[in-house]
C-alpha cells in the first residue's frame, strides 16, 4: 500500500492527512472506451469499468470559481505582505453560507502555499509550512491548543495545562517554520460566553507569537458574535474579510459564469451516450434546483451521472436530475414548475 493511500485514511486536520492532500493531484479521468470495446466487456470487466467511472464522478473535482480565485489571490498577497513581520500582520477571514466553497477555498490556498514553499526549499526535513485545524464545538483554550498539537503530532496529556500546551505548540510551529495557519469552523467560537472569550484569547496568543498568516473561515460570520465586544473589535481590526456567495443568475454576466461552471462539470463526465451541451441547455433549471450553491450542483450532476451508468442509459436526462435528493436547504427553496392544465 502506498504512503499516500495510508495517509488518506487520516483526517485533513492531521499532519498525515494534510500531507496526503498536498500530494494528491486531481483525479485522472478514466479512459472512455470506444463503443465497440465497451460492448465486448464481460460482466466482471463491465463492473470494474463502471466502478472506476463512478468513483471518478464521486471525487471532489475542484472547479476554480470566482470566489476560490479571489480568496487564493487575496490570501497569497497577504502572505507576501506579512513576511518577516512580527507586528502589523493581517489575517484573512472567509465567511459565507454552507455549500459556497469556504473550506475548499482556504485549503486550496494552503495547498498552493505549501507546494510553492517546498519548491523553493527542497530537501529541508521537519518543516511544517501549513497547520490546518477545525474548531471543536464549545471550544475552550486547551481544546484549541490540543487541535493544533494533534495536527503537529504532539502528545496531549489529560493533566497538561492550557498555558503549557500552548507554549509547546507555539514553540514547535516556530521551529517548524509554519507560515500559514488555517482555522476552519470559526463560527463555533461564541464570544458571549466565558469559554468563547478565552478561546479567542488563545487564538490571539498564537497570532501574536507565531510569525504566520492566519486564515479563519466560518458560516455567515456577520450573524454570529465573532465581531462583538473588545475581542470582536480586535478581530475586525486585524482581519481582511472575504465572502463566498452562491452563484447569482439575474444578470447576463452572472448567467455566463454559471454556464461556464456547468460546462466545466459536463466536460468532466465519463458517459458513453451523453450529448455535450445537454446540461448547458438545462443551466436555468440547475440553478433553480441548487440556488447557485456549488456543493449542491456538484452532488446533483455527479449523482445523476452515476445513476445513468447504473441504469445503462449512459446519458444524463431531466428524469435523472429530478430523482436526485439534494440537501434540505436546496429542496426547501426549489419550486417545481407547474404543469399546464390540459
Amino acid at each position: 500500500m502506498s504512503e499516500s493511500m495510508l495517509y488518506s485514511r487520516h483526517p485533513l486536520a492531521t499532519k498525515q492527512g494534510w500531507s496526503a492532500f498536498i500530494a494528491q493531484a486531481n483525479p485522472e479521468p478514466p479512459q472512455l472506451l470506444s463503443d465497440a470495446d465497451w460492448r465486448k466487456l464481460d460482466g466482471l470487466e463491465r463492473e470494474v469499468y463502471d466502478d472506476a467511472r463512478q468513483d471518478y464522478h464521486s471525487s471532489l473535482l475542484l472547479v476554480a470559481t470566482p470566489d476560490i480565485r479571489k480568496i487564493i489571490h487575496t490570501g497569497s498577497k497577504l502572505i507576501i505582505n506579512n513576511r518577516g513581520k512580527q507586528l502589523g500582520r493581517r489575517g484573512l477571514i472567509v465567511s459565507g453560507s454552507s455549500g459556497t466553497g469556504k473550506s475548499t477555498s482556504i485549503t486550496q490556498l494552503g495547498k498552493k502555499f505549501q507546494v510553492e514553499f517546498e519548491r523553493r526549499n527542497p530537501g529541508i526535513p521537519d518543516r511544517i509550512p501549513v497547520v490546518y485545524i477545525v474548531v471543536p464545538p464549545d471550544a475552550n483554550p486547551k481544546a484549541l491548543a490540543a487541535e493544533m498539537a494533534v495536527f503537529l503530532g504532539l502528545p496531549v496529556g489529560r493533566h497538561d495545562s492550557p498555558q503549557a500546551l500552548a507554549h509547546t505548540v507555539a514553540a514547535v510551529m516556530r521551529r517548524a517554520g509554519t507560515g500559514l495557519v488555517l482555522v476552519d469552523e470559526i463560527h463555533r467560537l461564541d464570544l458571549t460566553t466565558r469559554k468563547g472569550k478565552d478561546a479567542s484569547d488563545q487564538l490571539k496568543y498564537f497570532f501574536d507569537t507565531i510569525s504566520a498568516t492566519f486564515v479563519y473561515a466560518g458560516l455567515d460570520l456577520a450573524e454570529t458574535s465573532l465581531f462583538t465586544g473588545v475581542r470582536g473589535r480586535q478581530i475586525a481590526g486585524r482581519f481582511i474579510p472575504v465572502s463566498t456567495e452562491p452563484f447569482a443568475h439575474h444578470t447576463a454576466e452572472a448567467k455566463r459564469d454559471w454556464i461556464k461552471l456547468v460546462a466545466t462539470m459536463e466536460h468532466s463526465l465519463r458517459l458513453h451516450h451523453h450529448t455535450a451541451g445537454t446540461l448547458i441547455e438545462l443551466a436555468p433549471y440547475l440553478h433553480a434546483r441548487t440556488s447557485g450553491m456549488i456543493g449542491s450542483l456538484d452532488q446533483l450532476i455527479y449523482e445523476a451521472a452515476n445513476d445513468a451508468i447504473s441504469d445503462g442509459s449512459e446519458k444524463i436526462t431531466r428524469t435523472h436530475l429530478d430523482a436526485v435528493i439534494l440537501d434540505i436547504a436546496a429542496n426547501d427553496q426549489y419550486e417545481p414548475p407547474r404543469r399546464p392544465k390540459r
